[in-house]
């Protein structure tokens, strides 16, 4: 039966989209990272696969601190801005600057292993910085969402707008990107250009939507919102959230789903140029074929929403891309039209990985409320931040090492592409494959187990309501 939603519950829709629009910010230069970050290491800069890897899994390791940390941080921080948005405004340009020094070049002028260790330590520190500079802005701005509104089905709503902002800021950076590449010949200049571009419109877009949105959450505009006691450490909080049965399924649907997700990005660059023996062009049109299934399968999502349960509808989706993903292993060269209709059906059955998780997570908060009486959002979404940003180290450093375990061969801009070994090849399937469906089943399973049903958050709101 359609719920009943009050005025006060109901977001206006240039709110939705006022909160949506900063994803254009966080989904863009984060799908072009995750794209072509590890590609760019080992065949632009010319670094070695398991030197690359490393690049990226060292800069997660930090971000394993620093994501609770600055929800943590945020939660407790008051000033004229509001709780969260002092933290996005002022992390916006460092984190424009960091990932432009991403996709620079520098010209050590050394030996061969010189030059691989004076890239590893620049690639290295830049990543430190930049995902510092990230984390200070994505959590706040994803910790806004519990404060727009209380309601299950607005909630879910917000989550489809915010996730169609995602794909689509993953679709204008493909775009552009191409559009790049096709324009500009020099392979170093190309990333260079992509990383400027992206920086420029991460902080311009950023800065609209967090400044906007601050006026419109609840939370941050009561005066009657009780503020966390300092005598709370970071540790008892940290404990707490542990404990929490319903959090811990929500964060590990969504890691295993976005590690899935990271590893099929990783390694598409490799199996469309390596295996499929395609141009890598072809990279930029087949991930963009998926994106808009994913945004039109979510404007089914959202129409539904209303009807059909979260768990339900991440159950429907997950087992069509697990059929795409297993059908991938099964590819080979020369077949492009199966690539593009395996891509579509993915992305079909991918959309609910961006729509459920971050529908969940709210509901999750509702009911840490009540137990503890205190709203806990930042710490909450530092640690979703924290476990995606993990599932993409661990798709980065595990890609990488595992083929340079198989023996691929590294290239630098310019040069010929070297043919890979059979080993190689072989393992570009595997993980672009099954070990993708296999991580995705393991999500699926999780889901099964969220206890929040539609009902149980109705009366959590409920009993909510009466204590306030």
């Amino acid at each position: 039966m359609k719920s009943q939603e009050t005025p006060s519950e109901q977001l206006s829709f240039s709110t939705k989209l006022t909160y949506g629009a900063g994803y254009l910010a966080i989904a863009a230069p984060s799908t072009i990272q995750a794209l072509f970050f590890l590609y760019f290491l080992t065949n632009i800069a010319g670094l070695n696969a398991s030197l690359a890897g490393m690049v990226l899994l060292i800069g997660r390791v930090w971000d394993a601190i620093n994501d609770p940390l600055v929800g943590w941080l945020s939660d407790r921080t008051q000033s004229r801005w509001g709780t969260r948005s002092h933290w996005i405004l002022w992390g916006v340009i460092p984190f424009g600057i960091f990932f432009a020094m991403l996709w620079v070049v520098p010209n050590f002028g050394l030996g061969f292993d010189s030059r691989q260790n004076s890239l590893f330590w620049y690639y290295a520190i830049v990543s430190i910085l930049f995902d510092t500079a990230f984390t200070a802005i994505t959590v706040p701005y994803q910790a806004l969402a519990p404060g727009l509104t209380q309601s299950y089905t607005e909630r879910t709503s917000l989550s489809s707008i915010q996730s169609m902002f995602t794909i689509g800021g993953s679709i204008v950076s493909l775009v552009l990107a191409r559009t790049i590449f096709s324009i500009v010949a020099n392979s170093t200049l190309q990333y260079q250009l992509v990383g400027g571009v992206f920086a420029g419109f991460a902080v311009l877009v950023m800065y609209f939507s967090a400044l906007r949105i601050r006026r419109q959450v609840k939370t941050e505009q009561s005066s009657e919102q009780p503020v966390p006691s300092i005598g709370h450490t970071f540790r008892s909080q940290l404990h707490l959230i542990l404990q929490n049965r319903s959090f811990l399924c929500v964060v590990g649907i969504y890691f295993f789903s976005n590690l899935a997700i990271n590893v099929m990005l990783t390694t598409t660059p490799y199996f469309i140029v390596n295996w499929m023996r395609l141009s890598d062009r072809i990279v930029t049109q087949v991930v963009l074929a998926a994106q808009v299934a994913i945004v039109l399968t979510l404007v089914v999502w959202n129409a539904a929403r209303y009807r059909v349960d979260k768990r339900v509808i991440y159950s429907i989706g997950i087992p069509i891309a697990i059929l795409a993903q297993i059908g991938m292993f099964f590819l080979q060269p020369g077949q492009v039209v199966w690539l593009y209709a395996l891509s579509v059906l993915r992305g079909i059955g991918a959309s609910v990985v961006l729509l459920v998780p971050f529908s969940m997570l709210p509901d999750v908060v509702d009911l840490d409320e009540l137990l503890h009486g205190q709203r806990r959002e930042g710490i909450f979404y530092g640690f979703m931040t924290q476990f995606q940003k993990f599932g993409a180290a661990i798709a980065l450093f595990g890609v990488g090492k595992s083929l340079d375990w198989a023996g691929f061969v590294s290239n630098v801009a310019g040069q010929q592409v070297l043919a890979q070994p059979d080993a190689a090849l072989w393992v570009i399937r595997l993980i672009f494959g099954p070990a993708t469906a296999l991580l995705l089943g393991l999500s699926l399973v999780l889901a099964y187990f969220y206890p929040i049903t539609r009902q149980d958050h109705a009366i959590i709101c409920l009993k909510l309501s009466q204590r306030n």
